[in-house]
C-alpha cells in the first residue's frame, strides 16, 4: 500500500471535518484510517468571514486527525461551497489538426480549453469545467472522442464558478495551517462521489446536502451533471423557527430539535408534551410536540420547495427515476424522507457513504459524507493517473489546471506576506 495519505477537508459552517485514508493500487480500494471533527470558527454560510478564526479551527482538526493516524498531514483536497457558487453552460469548438483526422487526447484538451475561455462574470473564477458530451462533424452524444476520426470537434460543458475573493480566502486559510492544497473541489460534487452510485447518476438523481445554514443541490442524469446550486437555507433555520415559535433561546430550541424533533406531525400524538424547564431553569412553559413538529415540517417544506424550483429550471421536477438522496447533518431529522417524498413526488432516501472501508464507526454518518467524498475524489485521481485524460476528466474534470495555477499564485503571494 502506498504510504501517502489522501485527505479530504470539509470546511462547513457548523463543523470542520477531515477524513484521511490511503489508496491501495493492488485492489483499487480506498481505506479510511483517520478522521477529525471540531466546531467551526470564522465561517458563515459556507464562506470565510475571519481568516484567523478559520485557521485556528482548521489547525485544530488537522492536529486531531494527525494524532489518530500517527503521521503529519501535508496535503489536502479542500471543499468549497457557499451561495456565491454559480453554474453556466459553455461550448468549445476546434478543428482537428491532423491530416488523417484522428482525434487524440491533446485535441480533447484543446476543445475543453476553448470552452473554458467563455466570458465569466466580474470577480469570478472557474472552479470546474465538466465535459458533458462531444460532437464530431455533427455526430452528437459522444462520450469519449479519442481515436475517432473527424474534422470538427465540439464539446458541451458545465462550468462552475466561485467568487474570486472567497476562493483566495479559503486557499489562504488552508495554506496558513502549513498544508498544501491538492485541489479545491465544489463540496456537493465531492459529496456525490461518496453517496451516489453510478446507476443512480445514469437514471437521474438529485443530491440534497442540508448543512447548518445552506443547502447544496446537484442533479445528475445519464452520468452527467445537469446543474448545481447552493441555497441560503439550512438546519439552523429550523432551530430559529422553533425558538421563535416557542419564544425561547436558540440553545434550548436546538436541544429540543435534536431530542424530540420530527418532520411529520401526523407521527406525533397530540397528547405528547414537554416541559421547557427540563432544558432551561428560566423556562416554565409546557408545549406540544405536535406543534414543534408542525414548525419543523413547514421549514423543511420550504427548503424542499426551493430545491424543486432548481429541478423545474432544468425540466426535471418529478422526473428523476432514482429520486432524491438527502445527506448532511441536517438530514438526520426523523421524518425528513417522508416530507421529501411528498414534496418532490419522487422516491427519497438518506445518503449514507457507499463502499466505505474503515474500522472507524464515526465516519459512517450523514455528517461526514462531504469529507469522505473529498478523500474519494483524491483517491480517484490517484487511481486514474495511468489512464486517459478523459477518464480523469469524468470525475475530477478539467478544473485541475485552473485551480492548481490559482493555488500556486495564491501560495506565492501568501508566502511573500509572511515574515
Amino acid at each position: 500500500m502506498k504510504e501517502r495519505f489522501i485527505t479530504g477537508l470539509d470546511i462547513g459552517t457548523a463543523y470542520i471535518r477531515v477524513v484521511t485514508g490511503q489508496y491501495n493500487p493492488q485492489d483499487g480500494n480506498f481505506y479510511i484510517v483517520g478522521c477529525g471533527e471540531v466546531p467551526s470558527a470564522g465561517i458563515s454560510k459556507g464562506v470565510i468571514v475571519s481568516i484567523e478564526d478559520a485557521v485556528s479551527a482548521i489547525t485544530a482538526v488537522l492536529e486531531q486527525t494527525e494524532r489518530m493516524i500517527g503521521s503529519p498531514i501535508e496535503r489536502v483536497f479542500a471543499g468549497i461551497s457557499g451561495v456565491h457558487i454559480v453554474t453556466q453552460e459553455s461550448k468549445g469548438v476546434i478543428t482537428v489538426s491532423r491530416a488523417n483526422g484522428e482525434i487524440r487526447e491533446d485535441d480533447v484538451e484543446r476543445v475543453i480549453a476553448a470552452a473554458q475561455s467563455v466570458a465569466t462574470p466580474p470577480n469570478y473564477d472557474i472552479v470546474h469545467v465538466i465535459p458533458k458530451d462531444f460532437s464530431i462533424d455533427n455526430q452528437t452524444g459522444i462520450k469519449d472522442p479519442v481515436a475517432m476520426t473527424g474534422i470538427r470537434l465540439e464539446v458541451n460543458t458545465q462550468i462552475i464558478l466561485g467568487l474570486s475573493s472567497q476562493i483566495k480566502n479559503i486557499t489562504k486559510a488552508v495554506y496558513r495551517t502549513g498544508v498544501e492544497i491538492d485541489d479545491l473541489v465544489l463540496a456537493v460534487l465531492a459529496n456525490a462521489e461518496s453517496v451516489l452510485s453510478k446507476r443512480q447518476k445514469e437514471l437521474g438523481v438529485a443530491l440534497i446536502n442540508i448543512g447548518e445554514s445552506t443547502t447544496s443541490v446537484a442533479v445528475f442524469e445519464e452520468g452527467d451533471l445537469l446543474t448545481t446550486s447552493v441555497l441560503p437555507l439550512g438546519s439552523n433555520h429550523v432551530t430559529a423557527d422553533i425558538a421563535i415559535g416557542l419564544r425561547t433561546s436558540l440553545d434550548v430550541a436546538e436541544d429540543i430539535k435534536l431530542e424530540y424533533g420530527h418532520a411529520v406531525p401526523e407521527a406525533v400524538s397530540k397528547r405528547e408534551e414537554i416541559n421547557l424547564s427540563d432544558f432551561s431553569e428560566t423556562e416554565k412553559e409546557t408545549v406540544s410536540l405536535k406543534y414543534i413538529s408542525e414548525i419543523i415540517e413547514a421549514r423543511m417544506e420550504e427548503i424542499f420547495d426551493m430545491v424543486d424550483k432548481e429541478l423545474i429550471a432544468v425540466d426535471r421536477s418529478g422526473l428523476l427515476p432514482a429520486g432524491v438522496v438527502i445527506t448532511g447533518g441536517g438530514a438526520q431529522l426523523p421524518g425528513i424522507v417522508e416530507v421529501a417524498k411528498n414534496r418532490f413526488r419522487l422516491p427519497a432516501s438518506l445518503g449514507y457513504p457507499l463502499n466505505i472501508n474503515t474500522a472507524i464507526d464515526k465516519v459512517n454518518n450523514l455528517s461526514f459524507t462531504t469529507a469522505i467524498g473529498l478523500a474519494y475524489w483524491g483517491a480517484e485521481i490517484m487511481g486514474n493517473q495511468s489512464k486517459s485524460i478523459l477518464s480523469k476528466l469524468k470525475l475530477p474534470s478539467f478544473r485541475i489546471k485552473s485551480i492548481a495555477e490559482l493555488a500556486a499564485k495564491g501560495k506565492k503571494w501568501i508566502k511573500s506576506l509572511m515574515p
